[in-house]
């Protein structure tokens, strides 16, 4: 009970630094001039900068957080769902699913430790999207057909409810499951 504790403190506490990395950031680059170490003249500058420069900031800080040796898996264009995935895994608190699509590629899903086939499946949802959001495909995928087409498969065993947890049908860290065709019905 403790090391959840700690480790869920572990994650707010990166997530709080990044916050303080950034407003380090924010005031390095542009000093008040009036009274840089009072708050209201540091709030203020940060209502003035532009967006478009406050996300470049952003970027730089999560391009020097995402160097950590913990998140150095991480694409370099990286969300923060995926950084919390990411250390949701080193603490134990999520796997990672190996999905392999019916070309080949295998896909690394994260998913909480007491997941369900529907959070799986949301999951391999997001990593495509995200994907192709990368890649720059403007492709559309059809979510509602892929599932009507292809059932996801765990040894032989087809995951078909959708309430049933991932635990239950012995799927495990590092697994894999693959997508299988259904056979239409006469």
């Amino acid at each position: 009970m403790e090391a959840e504790q700690s480790s869920a403190g572990g994650a707010g506490g990166q997530e709080e630094e990044l916050k303080q990395e950034l407003k380090q950031e924010i005031q390095t680059h542009h000093p008040s001039p009036d009274a840089p170490d009072s708050p209201d003249a540091q709030e203020e500058d940060e209502e003035n900068l532009p967006h478009s420069e406050i996300l470049d900031i952003f970027e730089e800080g999560l391009a020097r957080l995402v160097q950590d040796p913990l998140l150095c898996d991480l694409p370099i264009q990286v969300t923060l769902e995926e950084v919390n995935s990411q250390i949701a895994l080193e603490y134990g608190q999520a796997m990672t699913v190996k999905v392999v699509q019916a070309d080949g590629e295998t896909m690394p899903i994260v998913v909480v430790q007491n997941a369900t086939v529907l959070d799986l499946k949301k999951a391999i949802c997001r990593f495509t999207e995200l994907k192709q959001q990368r890649e720059g495909g403007v492709k559309h995928v059809s979510w509602r057909y892929v599932w009507r087409t292809y059932y996801l498969v765990f040894q032989g065993e087809k995951l078909e409810d959708d309430t049933m947890r991932l635990k239950d049908y012995g799927i495990r860290n590092r697994d894999e499951v693959t997508f299988m065709k259904r056979l239409r019905k006469k």
